[in-house]
């Protein structure tokens, strides 16, 4: 690609009548100013086989492959320019850049809070920090108290016996108590369509000749046994 800027036609000339030469950074650099990215990364590839410890070169060819969405080449580069130089602020917003980019807010932000702290008072910075804070923040989880209903899905049970509405829970307690309080000679006949009374006369029987209570021979069964255990615990708490 031509190019019509003196400046940039200057450095050229030096570059290539002296390959060595460290004017190859500033080169790359005003490359990438212009969004010539490819040209810079070349450029400071070059350059840095004979510098490796040019860390400006570095930055420069980071930044070049962050415009080209190449981020885990960037970050390579800007992890470099940091390990060897943790105030490098330009470096740093590299790697904030980075992590945001792929939608790592955290490490964003981490990275952002460093830059502040090396130029503080700095409006952009300051705006980015505060900003990204309200992203990463959780809110607080609601306090509320879990009441017995929320416990238990009874509507639940109900529907598996069969029952079209579900009763309240003082009517399955007065039912519970009914265990207690009647005595075998008194219990009515059960009703055909009433899975409860069926229950309550079985268990009458049952007590009545000593016998313990079957175990559930089917999930109705099972269903009713486990509802009468929980309802005993839950009037005796």
């Amino acid at each position: 690609m031509a190019f019509d800027s003196p400046r940039i036609l200057e450095l050229q000339r030096r570059v290539a009548n002296d390959p060595s030469s460290i004017a190859f950074a500033q080169l790359g650099e005003e490359l990438r100013r212009v969004g010539a990215n490819e040209e810079a990364i070349a450029v400071c590839w070059t350059g840095l086989q004979r510098h490796p410890g040019y860390l400006s070169a570095r930055v420069t060819l980071g930044r070049a492959l962050v415009e080209l969405g190449r981020l885990d080449e960037a970050h390579a580069e800007l992890s470099v320019v940091v390990s060897n130089a943790s105030d490098n602020l330009a470096a740093i917003r590299g790697l904030a850049e980075i992590h945001q980019r792929r939608g790592e807010m955290t490490e964003a932000l981490d990275f952002y809070r460093r830059a502040l702290e090396l130029a503080r008072h700095d409006p952009d910075l300051e705006e980015t920090v505060e900003r990204m804070e309200k992203q990463v923040a959780l809110p607080a989880p609601p306090e509320t108290d879990v009441s017995i209903e929320a416990l238990f899905d009874f509507d639940r049970l109900v529907e598996q016996l069969g029952a079209e509405t579900p009763p309240s829970i003082t009517a399955l307690d007065t039912l519970a108590a009914s265990f207690d309080d009647i005595r075998p000679s008194e219990a009515l006949p059960p009703a055909p369509n009433d899975p409860f009374s069926q229950l309550e006369h079985g268990l009458r029987e049952r007590e009545a000749q000593g016998q313990p209570a079957p175990a559930a021979a089917n999930p109705d069964a099972e269903a009713l046994v486990e509802l009468e255990g929980w309802l005993h615990a839950l009037r005796s708490s």
